[in-house]
């Protein structure tokens, strides 16, 4: 694995390791013994492998697994935005390694990316209160992110039953080392953008123009409780807007979101407004 030069003028590190439990927790261990990044960590494979929830992220080699670790990215309450901006730069990375996918390429909210409707790729947002700082003054964040470069699970991410996809399955010949270069950059954009917060307004601007969904029915389930509704689109924090059949508007934090047509049991999706650790 190799920094585009942009990441490296920007004064990213990367430490790429061969087969290991997890990215996010390697990152994790570093920011406990004092590693402020920013840094980046990339393997071959993953043995525990895991998204949201601790639910299973299948970490075969050929495939990208990295993690960005940041020290105080932004005020503590605007962390959790990056998950937005790790969307978009992982899109704007696969979109320029193969053009022809563009129109293919859309976001689940809030944290992944579909790939002609399957999932492709997921990001793991988790933060750490670092050794010389009071719990949530001082912290770092950990952005993990998976891609299926040349496979995927056969029924889904592993994890609930999402389809999944790969990006050769679609044409698109990528080397993890190729995307990873590439993103590596596309993120460094990405975060400038996003300015610690001050430019999430933009951000969430580009989100919702590759949303997935948006005007369609869905439903939403959290524990036993579903609400259906028509996705209306986010609000100024990231929270899901939806229209219930009454008419009313409810916006929502957290939840599994799926369309009306797939009846699995959908992927938990992240609370925007918080940050995830084990």
């Amino acid at each position: 694995m190799q920094l585009d030069p942009i990441a490296v003028n920007a004064g990213l590190r990367l430490e790429s390791l061969g087969t290991t439990a997890s990215t996010n927790a390697e990152a994790r261990l570093r920011a406990q013994h004092g590693e402020s990044g920013p840094l980046w960590i990339t393997a071959t494979a993953q043995t525990q492998g895991r998204g949201r929830h601790g639910r299973t992220w299948i970490s075969p080699p050929g495939n990208l697994y990295a993690s960005l670790l940041l020290r105080d990215p932004s005020p503590f309450e605007y962390a959790p935005q990056l998950t937005f901006v790790a969307a978009l730069a992982l899109r704007d990375a696969v979109a320029l390694e193969a053009k022809t996918l563009v129109p293919q390429l859309k976001f689940k909210w809030p944290n992944d990316l579909l790939l002609d409707g399957r999932k492709c790729a997921g990001i793991l947002i988790e933060g750490e209160a670092t050794p010389d700082g009071e719990a949530g003054k001082r912290f770092v964040v950990v952005i993990g992110i998976g891609v299926n470069c040349s496979s995927h699970p056969p029924m889904g991410d592993g994890s609930a039953g999402f389809p999944a996809a790969d990006l050769q399955a679609h044409g698109a010949v990528i080397t993890p080392e190729q995307l990873f270069a590439r993103l590596s950059a596309t993120m460094c954009r990405r975060i400038a953008q996003w300015d610690r917060g001050r430019g999430f307004p933009a951000i969430l601007g580009d989100w919702l123009a590759h949303a997935r969904g948006i005007g369609e029915p869905i439903a939403v389930r959290n524990g036993d409780a579903e609400m259906q509704g028509r996705f209306v689109g986010l609000d100024h924090s990231g929270r899901l807007v939806l229209e219930r059949p009454d008419g009313g508007i409810t916006k929502i934090a957290a939840g599994d979101v799926f369309p009306f047509t797939v009846r699995g049991q959908g992927r938990p999706l992240g609370r925007p407004g918080s940050i995830h650790g084990a």
